[in-house]
């Protein structure tokens, strides 16, 4: 083994091509393991070490790389979905909707800069972990080998976050970087984005022959075969996909030796490569009993208004008569979704989840957190104590489909409810599909689909918040009317700016308001098998030719084809969780047709859950969805101009445009500065 010497406390991590030096004591509690400096054999014949070694390069998952949370750290989150009001009343939000989050702009000296050096310093970490983990008196070999697969896992999947933000990126030497040599030598310009998608690729194979089929609760965040090849699959799945397949659009897009960086010539078979990798995962799954879509059983009697009796889906055949996955007979599509994401389950008990941050930066105070449980505290209403400043747009408010899976149409609520506007003690018989309370909830809220319930806050929600002990914060219906207590306000930001607010993740006893009050822990939803499934048919939808293609560990070949019959398999588990029906035979027959579903359920089944920003980017229908002005509710109205408030209205402040540079996310000036031979990304300010 050579020998080399690291600083361990106080390390001088490469965070990317620089030198930045960096301390570890602000992330890991190391001193009672580490002196100063240790040589690399001393750390790896010791198995705290060791572990202490590797949970560095698990913390940088953190932060500015975490998927799902608070806007100051992930605001990709939010696309043209859902808005949050923090920060000078929304404008944050509309500086980074105006792309003003680059070198020149406010936001670029305050947020979202960490995700770039976190990734490179644990990328070195990791490599240096591969090069030098061995069995020991302390480790066993199969041990060993598992740990060797974590860290080779991280790093891909750290490249991953990389190129999903920023394109193409330098590919370091997998020895890692030597931080003794000069600058210059230090100086990596781009790879091709085919070339990180290939070393990502080739490190998720070998890295799924290292890990273990299963994690119990206590190691839950730590990566799985299944994880590795699912990761694979969606790599290789946004590598087929517009933005990176034949997209001249970006011929100007180039290292500093004038070599195109993103690919100019459509492939068809790279879909054909996804679709394969998507197969991986799902017959491993399917042989090995691992991932499945979560389905909570019927519900024939009512604990409480937080537990509903199961509202069964309008009379669908043959959906209604058989049970899941093949219809809704036998679960409770409303409770089936939710409990995904609200805390309900045990990461153990959730068959969905592939891979997970675990608590995902939660801690017991959750005014100081970032993850999802800091998310739901910042949705909660006022009443509840909640900042109550995060909004779902009319768009997204509008894209949920009606019980019967049919479009919501605005123009006929009308004829749908006889004239009538608000729920009443009388009309009842109007929305069997729901449980809007009888009271004056708007009817254009009502007999919409199950998700739409567990996703959106409409004004007249009820907040159930059963941890308090206190019964008058129990169950609140809360309305968003200016002049209510959850309404808009002038004096502060904290009010819900688009009159619409977010119910996913929120779980029943959920509350900040009252005795032993406290939002439950959630579990971060970072790769779900619903994702591999709809990427799965996606693939094979955009396929005109059958291809020969290897299984990843070359067990099988594969015959992939657009197989209309496949498609269906895939796509109907989780149209019959939600409780709707699947798409009619016209929809798969049609390329066209499927690919506006495949948006369009995406949109849906993924809402909240960093997707979407993502999504339309790859599949470069960004300029016409991100540059539509967001609208919401008529939040100026007050109760008695009720029929006002639920007026599309374009919401105030939130201006919104998309143009090219939104793509990618730029490089830093500093990076830009100790690396001569980086190149920023077309649209962005250089520095050369």
């Amino acid at each position: 083994m050579k020998r080399r010497i690291y600083r361990i406390l106080g390390m001088a991590a490469v965070a990317g091509m620089t030198l930045a030096t960096m301390s570890c004591t602000d992330y890991l509690e190391t001193d009672k393991y580490f002196k100063d400096m240790q040589s690399i054999e001393h750390v790896f014949e010791n198995k705290d070490n060791t572990n202490q070694f590797l949970a560095y390069v698990y913390s940088r998952l953190q932060g500015d790389n975490v998927e799902i949370g608070h806007s100051d750290i992930c605001p990709t989150n939010f696309c043209d979905d859902q808005t949050f009001n923090e920060g000078d009343n929304g404008q944050r939000y509309r500086q980074f909707k105006l792309g003003e989050y680059g070198p020149g702009y406010n936001l670029y000296n305050t947020w979202y800069q960490q995700a770039w050096p976190w990734s490179y310093a644990a990328i070195r970490q990791a490599s240096i972990f591969i090069d030098n983990i061995h069995p020991t008196e302390d480790i066993p070999e199969a041990e060993a080998t598992d740990l060797r697969g974590q860290a080779r896992f991280l790093r891909a999947y750290f490249y991953w976050l990389l190129i999903k933000k920023y394109g193409p990126v330098p590919l370091m030497p997998e020895s890692g970087a030597d931080y003794t040599k000069s600058y210059d030598e230090l100086s990596f310009p781009r790879n091709t984005y085919d070339e990180c998608v290939e070393f990502i690729d080739k490190e998720m194979k070998k890295a799924a022959t290292e890990l273990p089929m299963t994690r119990d609760n206590m190691s839950i965040a730590r990566p799985t075969k299944g994880a590795a090849l699912a990761v694979r699959a969606k790599v290789l799945t946004y590598a087929a996909s517009p933005l990176y397949n034949g997209n001249t659009e970006f011929a100007d897009f180039k290292d500093k030796n004038g070599r195109q960086l993103i690919s100019q010539t459509y492939d068809e078979s790279k879909w054909a490569k996804a679709a394969a990798a998507c197969r991986d995962l799902i017959e491993y799954s399917e042989a090995n009993k691992v991932y499945r879509i979560y389905t909570a059983s019927r519900r024939t009697s009512a604990n409480d208004e937080a537990r509903p009796v199961t509202i069964t889906p309008p009379t669908c055949e043959p959906y209604s008569s058989r049970n899941f996955p093949d219809g809704w007979a036998d679960i409770d599509p409303f409770e089936s979704y939710r409990s995904v994401f609200n805390g309900e389950l045990l990461a153990t008990e959730n068959p969905e989840v592939i891979f997970t941050r675990g608590k995902n930066a939660d801690n017991t105070d959750s005014k100081t957190a970032y993850g999802i449980s800091d998310l739901v505290a910042h949705q909660l209403p006022t009443s509840l104590g909640g900042y109550n400043i995060h909004g779902v747009t009319q768009k997204q408010c509008d894209a949920y489909a009606m019980a019967d899976g049919s479009p919501y149409d605005r123009s006929k609520l009308e004829e749908w409810y006889e004239g009538q506007e608000f729920t009443t003690a009388t009309n009842g018989n109007l929305h069997p599909y729901d449980h809007l309370r009888n009271n004056g909830v708007w009817l254009g809220y009502a007999n919409r689909e199950p998700r739409f319930y567990a996703s959106v806050a409409y004004s007249g929600s009820v907040w159930n918040g059963l941890s308090s002990k206190d019964l008058i914060y129990r169950n609140l219906q809360i309305f968003y009317y200016r002049g209510e207590a959850d309404g808009r306000v002038n004096a502060n930001e904290r009010w819900c700016n688009t009159g619409i607010g977010v119910m996913k993740y929120v779980h029943p006893d959920d509350s900040w308001r009252g005795t032993d009050a406290t939002i439950r822990m959630k579990l971060e939803p970072t790769l779900r098998y619903a994702d591999i499934l709809l990427l799965y048919a996606e693939a094979l939808n955009n396929l005109t030719a059958t291809y020969e293609i290897p299984s990843w560990d070359g067990s099988k070949t594969y015959s992939i084809s657009r197989d209309v019959k496949e498609m269906h398999r895939v796509v109907m588990p989780i149209r019959m969780r939600a409780g709707v029906p699947d798409y009619s035979d016209d929809v798969y027959a049609n390329q066209k047709k499927f690919f506006e579903a495949i948006v369009h359920e995406r949109q849906i089944e993924f809402f909240g859950e960093n997707q979407r920003y993502f999504d339309i980017r790859r599949w470069k229908i960004a300029p016409e969805n991100e540059s539509e002005q967001i609208y919401g509710c008529n939040t100026l109205m007050n109760k008695e101009h009720a029929h006002e408030f639920y007026q599309k209205v374009r919401v105030p402040n939130l201006q919104t445009s998309f143009s090219r540079k939104q793509y990618f996310w730029p490089i830093t000036y500093d990076e830009l500065k100790r690396n001569k031979n980086m190149t920023q990304a077309p649209g962005w300010q250089d520095y050369d």
